[in-house]
């Protein structure tokens, strides 16, 4: 990319930002053409009882392709999630081919159904807490995923994980 580092940092806030709000509006195809064709994606979360990773999702482009494509025939919760993004840290490498950043999100499930007596129709939850750990390649003036991990606070996943997060 021929910008300076701090545009370069501003352009890749808005990719991630706007994968946040593709990913929100279930705009799967959409999300995937921000994403090399070596995009690497992993969904992980550290268990203190194991002393361990776990790994709950972990796949190349072509393998999300083909998930959000079945995406419509689960059986699952309609109820939106919606995220809420806020990026950390973006460093641009020394040579102006990649960058990487770290996100923090929480997302809510705007629930359709009421889940227990405790929580009704209409009401949201906190569904995920967690961390985005991107990669990024700087190319022609554009900007595209080569990784993302998807850093979990929760340890339990509920009906509606199956999505990219």
């Amino acid at each position: 990319m021929t910008r300076n580092g701090a545009d370069v940092a501003d352009v890749v806030r808005d990719t991630i930002y706007r994968a946040t709000l593709l990913l929100d509006d279930q705009k799967w195809e959409q999300w995937l053409d921000l994403c090399d064709d070596s995009f690497h994606y992993a969904i992980k979360s550290f268990s203190p009882e194991i002393n361990r990773d776990m790994t709950y999702f972990q796949g190349s482009r072509k393998d999300l392709a083909t998930m959000v494509k079945l995406l419509p025939k689960h059986n699952t919760d309609h109820s939106p999630l919606r995220r809420h993004t806020t990026v950390y840290t973006v460093d641009v490498a020394d040579d102006g081919k990649t960058a990487s950043a770290v996100s923090s999100f929480v997302v809510y499930q705007n629930l359709l159904d009421g889940v227990n007596s405790h929580i009704d129709a209409g009401e949201s939850r906190l569904f995920l807490v967690g961390r985005y750990i991107d990669t990024l390649k700087l190319e022609d003036d554009q900007v595209r995923f080569i990784k993302r991990e998807v850093r979990l606070d929760n340890r339990r996943l509920d009906k509606g994980s199956h999505w990219p997060i």
